[in-house]
């Protein structure tokens, strides 16, 4: 058996591990399990994944044949089923979450219920099962609204709405895991990201999506909200170097370094598909809109890591994939027609 020994993290991981992947069926997750069978093709993936309304194992279809990935469908609050996946893995990495948060506005239960009872009997389960290393993916979401300057990892946690509050309460879970029962736990904290296989309710799909479909973009408020956005290949390659070389017990900002109010970016868009701004269709703004977030990366670029991928590059390309996949992101939006 092979080992790496990574100075940075005092943790022996194996290259032939074994990982349990929640929500990997969903946008983030899929993308993670496909670099990560790219990357290390010796590593055993069970893929933890509900598969709800923002799954699909159509975001798969490439990987579901792999030796060495096994889909399993089911909660992630089912402590018997989860305990039982538990004793086969050496490390964790968690990405399943309700993440829209215009659907938490309307009903924050299944938030309560996924994000924070879902991570604590992960949690519980993989400090019973003597889990090597346990990754939580959590969001810059977490810290609420800024105006000027970015929030650093030290920075108090302000969520703002019931989606970010739930991912907060995450993310102090799984360091309440470390501090009380010395559970080798890391947090990453990203960006918004974009991509392959991201929902058609989210801002860049639904914007292309609609467009394509001869609809107009509905931009909320005035449209001058700004977000730092990070290529979704970016935030794996980002949760992968974490995963090995993170310190125990440490939160990390993942950021794209690319900041843009939701205007501009509409703009982008529109332009790439040839439209002008008559194609802009301005809506009542989102209750407790986030005005402004940013991160400050210090800490994970002085680890070693930096975001390679062109912003606009992997935007176009993003946007070309929509294009050239009507069946994925038609069925999606299928689904989100009222019944």
């Amino acid at each position: 058996m092979t080992a790496r020994k990574y100075p940075m993290s005092g943790v022996w991981i194996r290259v032939d591990k074994k990982l349990l992947i929640t929500g990997g069926a969903g946008f983030i997750g899929s993308n993670f399990i496909r670099y990560t069978i790219q990357k290390y093709p010796e590593c055993k993936i069970i893929n933890l994944d509900k598969l709800t309304y923002a799954g699909s194992l159509d975001n798969l279809n490439d990987v579901d044949k792999n030796k060495n990935y096994t889909f399993v469908k089911g909660d992630i609050c089912d402590f018997e089923l989860v305990s039982r996946l538990m004793r086969n893995v050496d490390a964790v990495i968690h990405f399943a979450a309700e993440t829209h948060v215009d659907r938490s506005i309307k009903d924050a239960s299944y938030f309560i219920e996924t994000d924070v009872r879902g991570t604590y009997i992960l949690l519980d389960s993989a400090r019973k099962n003597d889990i090597k290393r346990f990754v939580h993916i959590s969001t810059d979401e977490v810290y609420g609204q800024i105006a000027k300057g970015s929030f650093k990892e030290t920075d108090a946690l302000n969520p703002r709405n019931p989606y970010s509050a739930s991912k907060a309460g995450a993310d102090r879970l799984a360091y309440s895991f470390f501090t009380t029962y010395g559970l080798d736990a890391v947090i990453t904290r990203s960006s918004n990201n974009f991509g392959p296989y991201q929902h058609p309710e989210k801002l860049i799909p639904l914007f292309v999506t609609n467009i394509i479909e001869g609809k107009k973009v509905p931009l909320y408020g005035n449209g001058l909200n700004v977000r730092d956005w990070i290529y979704v290949l970016d935030n794996c390659e980002a949760i992968d170097f974490i995963f090995h070389k993170g310190r125990s017990g440490e939160a990390y900002n993942i950021g794209g370094g690319n900041e843009k109010t939701n205007l501009w970016l509409t703009k982008f868009i529109l332009k790439e598909l040839g439209k002008d701004e008559s194609w802009i269709s301005y809506v009542e703004d989102r209750l407790g809109h986030d005005l402004r977030y940013s991160l400050d990366c210090t800490k994970l670029h002085n680890l070693g890591w930096k975001p390679r991928h062109s912003f606009e590059k992997s935007l176009r390309e993003t946007i070309q994939w929509y294009k050239n996949n009507r069946v994925w992101w038609r069925k999606k939006k299928g689904e989100m027609e009222p019944k």
